[in-house]
């Protein structure tokens, strides 16, 4: 399957918006003799899309339209090239992470695929603020709980996550929508300390042992896995890790406190 056909068959809200110029401007660097016949579709051509379809009118609240894997693997691609170049250096290594996960969760030819377009979307300017927007708008909390979590994978790819990483992706996660303590919740997800357990359970060591329990039903029903299955199977590990630290948290907690 050529690029051109994998992303005309994966994109659903993210073709329209800066998110759809993004990908637009990535395509045209790489797409050449691609682009000419009908066996090639452009970007959004691979196939009739829901929203161009004509639908009989009728009222109706709007709603969010749920979020689907090629959507969100293209928020990660352009959101990933932002945090890579928060220290303006490209390290190796987190390039490596980043096909690495990619080649993992969506097979070598999906993934190669993906990084090819990944490339090209790290040489441009990108408005961190409108595409963070666009996908606030168009994706649900948990999906973008999600793509918090991986975006801290690849900043400690290289071994350490460096302060203008941490910075980079807490503006992220505040355009997301995300707040300070799922942030905080996450971003402890990736360091070692005496303290992160309560920081992953979003709670201060001074609680009782009932509020401990408390916060642990909260948070692994937060970050549990079918949240994001709607995203499909090639998501679901990534899930899975954040629920198995919170379980680690809540066991280093009773360990600790001995209950």
């Amino acid at each position: 399957m050529s690029i051109s056909k994998w992303i005309g068959a994966s994109l659903g809200w993210s073709f329209g918006g800066p998110i759809g110029a993004i990908i637009g401007l990535a395509l045209g660097s790489i797409i050449d003799a691609m682009t000419s016949g009908s066996d090639n579709p452009l970007l959004g051509q691979g196939r009739s899309r829901p929203e161009q379809r004509r639908r009989p009118h009728r009222q109706s609240r709007p709603q969010r339209p749920a979020t689907q894997s090629g959507d969100f693997e293209v928020s990660l691609l352009i959101l990933a090239s932002v945090v890579i170049k928060a220290d303006n250096h490209q390290d190796q290594r987190e390039l490596d992470y980043v096909r690495q996960q990619f080649a993992s969760m969506y097979g070598k030819q999906r993934a190669n695929h993906a990084f090819k377009l990944f490339k090209n979307i790290s040489k441009q300017n990108i408005s961190t603020r409108q595409v963070c927007l666009q996908i606030k708008q168009m994706m649900d909390h948990p999906s973008r709980l999600q793509l918090l979590h991986f975006l801290f994978g690849i900043a400690k790819a290289d071994g350490f996550v460096t302060d203008l990483e941490v910075r980079q992706i807490f503006t992220i996660s505040g355009y997301l929508g995300i707040s300070n303590k799922d942030f905080e919740s996450i971003k402890a997800m990736f360091y070692n300390s005496r303290d992160n357990a309560y920081k992953i359970l979003e709670i201060d060591k001074s609680v009782s042992n009932d509020e401990v329990k408390k916060a642990y039903r909260k948070m692994a029903k937060k970050y549990h896995p079918d949240k994001v299955v709607h995203l499909g199977k090639e998501h679901q590990e990534g899930a899975e890790e954040k629920f198995r630290q919170v379980q680690e948290a809540y066991e280093n907690i009773q360990k600790e406190r001995g209950f």
